[in-house]
């Protein structure tokens, strides 16, 4: 088998790989292999095939990835929540009464049991009411009555 036969199946592999790994990481390697392979066809022997594959890689690490990213991975414009963000806007139902006096009461959600309070001005909740997570509050979850 020949080197640039060597290097396509390589980044064949890497791309194949690629498909269960996110990130972009090995599509950058895939890149520097490709262009290996292309180099392997010039008579630059195998160090300079290295030299080649490590710039590409390189290259396309700093270059190509940022963009893919950017573009496949994080939609423009909106924000990317984690943790109990992410929990803004879920709908849950309460397990434990909600008392507007002292806004203490639980509520379920996405299976996890959360400390629950109210908006203020709101009414009591009672347990198997659908509410909404309007905010967060440290690790309470600030909620309102579904409609």
């Amino acid at each position: 088998m020949s080197d640039w036969q060597i290097w396509i199946v390589v980044a064949a592999l890497l791309l194949v790989a690629e498909m269960f790994a996110p990130g972009f990481w090995l599509a950058s390697v895939a890149v520097g292999c490709g262009a290996a392979a292309v180099a392997a066809l010039l008579p630059i022997g195998l160090l300079g095939q290295v030299l080649v594959f490590a710039a590409t890689t390189v290259g396309s690490l700093f270059g190509l990835r940022p963009v893919l990213v950017r573009r496949f991975l994080h939609a423009r414009g909106m924000e990317v929540r984690t943790n109990m963000e992410a929990l803004v806007g879920k709908s849950g139902v309460v397990t434990k009464r909600i008392d507007p006096v002292t806004r203490v009461g639980r509520v379920a959600v996405e299976g996890e049991d959360w400390r629950g309070a109210l908006l203020e001005g709101g009414s009591a909740v009672e347990p198997g009411t659908r509410v909404i997570v309007v905010q967060v509050d440290g690790s309470t979850l600030v909620v309102e009555k579904e409609v």
